[in-house]
């Protein structure tokens, strides 16, 4: 089991690092102050919360690594991130909607989580369901004040969905780890809550009186380490101090 779990665990954390990683570039950036300072305690709720999940993996595989080695001495082969969290950050309508799309997601899976089997792992969800449904809460008002905005900010964010749709089936795939995991309650079956998934997203889109994209072929390959070009180079910068100075203490 301890494999499996350790697994799981990297899917997790790496969902919230690469993506806490992606947010934090928009730091200084933001397009007035408020939202600048929003996305940055955004940006630390998602590294806070995979730093919870990293130290749990190390724990569980229990091979010398801590958090710290499984968050920047891994290459990108290793990261077990869905695709849809490594994509470049975009402008501003694209964060926000890839915020969304993720945030709808990672609420109903923690909030199954919370019932875990795994007191650890239950109770790192029990907290991070609040800073959730925040983080839902924060971007579908974006989305909406932006789908429903002018005709430039209208147009930028059913660009953003139309680029963004074809990740999210990722999101919902499973795999032998993650069905017998769920049936010994140490995971969540995303299948469980994918139709509530969609009702909150098609809610909001509505709102924002933007469309949802056909798709034909969903973008998949992060949870087995197929990564895009974009996350070895963003790995590239998250990663260089501690690989230029491995073992250093601050």
């Amino acid at each position: 089991m301890s494999n499996r779990f350790f697994e799981y665990l990297l899917r997790l954390g790496d969902d919230r690092l690469v993506l806490g990683h992606r947010l934090s570039e928009w730091c200084g950036h933001g397009p007035i102050l408020e939202e600048d300072i929003a996305m940055a305690n955004i940006a630390l709720d998602l590294i806070g919360q995979a730093n919870l999940l990293l130290l749990k993996a190390a724990s569980v595989e229990n091979a010398g690594r801590d958090a710290d080695a499984l968050a920047y001495l891994r290459d990108a082969r290793e990261y077990r991130n869905a695709l849809i969290a490594e994509l470049p950050r975009g402008d501003f309508a694209f964060t926000i909607a890839r915020q969304f799309l993720f945030s709808a997601w990672a609420l109903r899976q923690w909030e199954a989580l919370a019932s875990c089997r795994d007191a650890d792992l239950a109770g790192i969800a029990a907290r991070a369901v609040k800073e959730s449904r925040y983080h839902v809460r924060h971007s579908a008002e974006w989305l909406v004040r932006l789908g429903d905005g002018t005709e430039e900010s209208h147009a930028r964010a059913q660009d953003a969905l139309d680029e963004l749709w074809r990740y999210t089936g990722e999101l919902f795939l499973t795999d032998a780890i993650e069905r017998e995991l769920a049936h010994e309650g140490l995971a969540a079956d995303p299948s469980a809550f994918r139709s509530a998934w969609q009702k909150d997203v098609d809610d909001v889109v509505a709102r924002a009186t933007l469309r949802l994209p056909a798709v034909e072929h969903w973008q998949q390959g992060g949870r087995t380490g197929l990564h895009t070009e974009h996350l070895g180079r963003m790995l590239a910068e998250m990663q260089v101090l501690p690989r230029t100075y491995p073992g250093a203490r601050w």
